[in-house]
């Protein structure tokens, strides 16, 4: 990325994690314009287009079939809160029941039914109103990292004098990407599943942000083996940065009515193209192993260069989505001030978690190895940097 003064920024923010497969990525941009050029259908509401058409057949193709996952495809709107509220309002429809449990730390989207469903108290205050019909389960993390929490959900679905009641659906992210790239275990997640069997409730996967190949799998709740009744995608979808959402349902849970769930924006066709193109590209560069060689450099780099920086330094992810925690090792306000540090030296990063303590790494998934090399240099730089200058002060 470069200012309009022509500064070189490298980017380990991805749009958020919409932009998977960088900026102007040359071979989806192509299929992009040529569609435009000829002047393929730009807007066709609900209508069975050939750039809905083709984008469905290829992802059926190449992500549901090898994964041999049933999935029904439904397009929500243009952004991922709008795939969290119909999935919302889809478990209560089948389940017949009004609650849903979340996760502390967890995050869904800014609309009052996601939001109902976000731990984030700052942004939970905004909403104007009472969100009600959300539960908060503990997350695996912090307070909580040594309490068993699924031993908990399961006390609290089946004591008849918990005080709470059954939910229709639990939504959960793998990774907690915005509560501080928290990062669920593999059993955890697996005994998440059978709870939910067990209790005849939903789950629902909420793989906006962890998603299209984040983690290394195209879903990333491949590697814990688990198959969720309903996934919630967005971001990175359409490849190129371009508003789409989608919803995936076991097919048996699909009884919306015609009409039930519209919007005017559900599957935009640009997004279509470029979405269609994305998975392409994906196989034609055999991301998923690109993923894993660079996930095993930041990982090592991160254990080796930086958390020995200071004891109370935490490193947490997979994939190319990394959590540098430094809230046991600076006061909060330092994590800013390394930020804006490693922005002076043209690297662009996100904060994250609570008081927006962590630093959290997520450039695109085809970054070269150069520039991911020299921006977690800077990375590193920026927080020794500060960990000097607080050692002699």
């Amino acid at each position: 990325m470069y200012s309009e003064c022509g500064k070189a920024f490298i980017d380990f923010f991805a749009g958020a994690g919409a932009l998977n497969y960088g900026h102007n990525n040359d071979y989806i941009k192509n299929r992009i314009v040529d569609y435009i050029k000829n002047d393929g259908l730009t807007h066709g509401l609900d209508m069975y287009t050939v750039a809905k058409r083709e984008f469905m057949e290829t992802f059926v193709e190449n992500v549901l079939k090898p994964r041999k996952l049933d999935y029904k495809i439904q397009f929500s709107g243009p952004t991922g809160t709008n795939a969290v509220e119909s999935a919302l309002k889809l478990a209560r429809k089948i389940k017949k029941r009004p609650e849903v449990f979340s996760f502390m730390g967890g995050f869904h989207g800014m609309s009052l039914g996601s939001l109902s469903a976000t731990s984030n108290r700052q942004k939970r205050e905004g909403a104007g109103v009472p969100l009600h019909n959300v539960t908060f389960m503990p997350f695996p993390f912090g307070f909580f990292e040594s309490f068993d929490t699924l031993a908990y959900l399961e006390h609290v679905l089946s004591d008849s004098h918990s005080g709470i009641d059954k939910p229709a659906a639990i939504i959960v992210e793998t990774i907690q990407a915005e509560g501080g790239v928290v990062v669920a275990s593999a059993s955890w997640l697996q005994g998440l599943r059978e709870i939910c069997d067990k209790h005849d409730i939903l789950l629902i996967c909420d793989e906006i942000q962890v998603g299209c190949g984040r983690t290394g799998t195209f879903f990333s709740f491949e590697q814990a083996g688990i198959v969720p009744d309903i996934v919630v995608m967005s971001k990175s979808i359409s490849g190129f940065g371009i508003p789409m959402s989608l919803v995936l349902m076991k097919s048996e849970l699909d009884i919306w009515e015609p009409g039930e769930h519209n919007g005017t924006f559900r599957g935009h066709q640009l997004a279509f193209v470029g979405a269609a193109a994305a998975l392409e590209y994906r196989e034609m560069i055999d991301l998923e192993g690109a993923v894993a060689s660079k996930e095993q450099y930041v990982r090592s780099y991160l254990e080796e260069q930086v958390k020995p920086l200071h004891p109370g330094i935490k490193i947490r992810g997979a994939g190319l989505i990394w959590g540098i925690d430094l809230t046991e090792a600076v006061a909060p306000s330092a994590v800013e001030e390394i930020q804006q540090q490693c922005f002076r030296q043209g690297l662009i990063v996100e904060t994250a978690g609570r008081a927006d303590s962590v630093l959290k790494i997520m450039p695109p998934l085809n970054i070269e190895m150069e520039l991911l090399e020299k921006g977690c240099l800077i990375l590193r730089d920026a927080i020794s940097s500060h960990m000097y200058a607080e050692t002699v002060i």
